[in-house]
């Protein structure tokens, strides 16, 4: 039975479950603004939100391994997944992407209309992102930047289930778009990398057809500094300490790079990135400091970056 059970185990991506980490940011901004809702019974809403998400997640995932499994089938790797392996049965694996999906919608709807409505439109662009006409991830571009839209949803997953009503700042939700889209840009630079045949690539992945690594590496460096930008707009109006982390925060960006040049690179399968022992340990140090810059004030930079000249118009 257990031989049976774990190809569906395995297309729903349990282990994929670590992506929520990115709720955690929405709900440390929420907190900021509003200490008062720090409380036992957030933190419970919090780990409830946590399980939505993951299902939410899980169904998106389970959709995904069905409507690939034939382009699966040409990748090096990707071939030995329990679909495009005969280890599934797909009407049964259909049914599982609609459980999956009505219980994690059931489970957020329990935290509130905002938090049901933002679970909704991950669950949708998880449609939008698999399935024909529109299967976003065959369009060029279009397929990092629609993946990556579930970034700035987690933030707001997060920040919602923290019980706030208000809208986060803008600027930080573009920033977290932009930032998963540098992500999802760097793997698909890895993956052409990777197979290392333009006709292969075409035939794994339609959007390959168009890409090159000059292209990727362009479009790299475009959502980099897209970050980059957005960020800087939101620490200088909500919480001008953070720039202090911007030196690490390059650094940050230059070692992922890094890691997508690397021969089989640990950035096509994000969930194994934990194997990269000092990459991790730079992302905990990077994550300590913007979290304490976050709640320790340093009035000196307020001065510092003081406006000292005014339009004369």
């Amino acid at each position: 039975m257990l031989k049976k059970i774990r190809p569906y185990i395995q297309i729903a991506r349990f282990d994929h479950w670590f992506k929520n980490v990115f709720m955690l940011p929405g709900v440390v901004v929420a907190l900021y603004a509003r200490s008062d809702l720090l409380s036992v019974t957030t933190l419970w809403h919090v780990l409830v939100a946590l399980l939505a998400t993951g299902m939410v997640a899980s169904s998106n995932y389970v959709l995904n391994e069905l409507l690939d499994a034939r382009f699966d089938a040409l990748h090096p790797v990707k071939k030995h997944r329990p679909i495009p392996s005969g280890l599934v049965n797909k009407p049964l694996a259909f049914v599982q992407w609609i459980v999956f999906g009505l219980i994690g919608l059931s489970i957020a709807f329990t935290l509130g209309t905002e938090f049901f409505i933002v679970a909704l439109a991950l669950w949708i662009m998880g449609c939008v992102y698999n399935i024909p006409p529109i299967r976003s991830k065959d369009k060029p571009y279009f397929d990092v930047l629609s993946e990556s839209v579930n970034n700035p949803l987690r933030l707001l997953l997060g920040w919602y289930a923290t019980g706030i009503t208000v809208l986060p700042p803008v600027s930080l939700v573009l920033a977290y778009w932009m930032v998963g889209a540098f992500f999802m840009a760097v793997k698909r630079f890895a993956e052409y990398r990777r197979i290392n045949d333009p006709a292969v690539s075409a035939g794994y992945r339609q959007s390959f057809a168009h890409y090159n690594e000059e292209r990727l590496l362009t479009s790299i460096i475009y959502y980099a500094v897209a970050f980059g930008l957005f960020f800087g707009i939101f620490l200088i109006r909500y919480r001008m300490e953070l720039i202090l982390s911007i030196p690490l925060i390059a650094g940050f960006i230059a070692w992922y790079i890094h890691l997508g040049f690397m021969e089989n690179s640990p950035t096509q399968y994000p969930e194994h990135l934990y194997r990269q022992r000092g990459f991790l340990l730079y992302c905990i140090l990077c994550g300590t400091v913007l979290l304490a810059l976050l709640f320790i004030p340093v009035p000196m930079l307020h001065e510092l970056f003081h406006p000292t000249i005014t339009a004369s118009y």
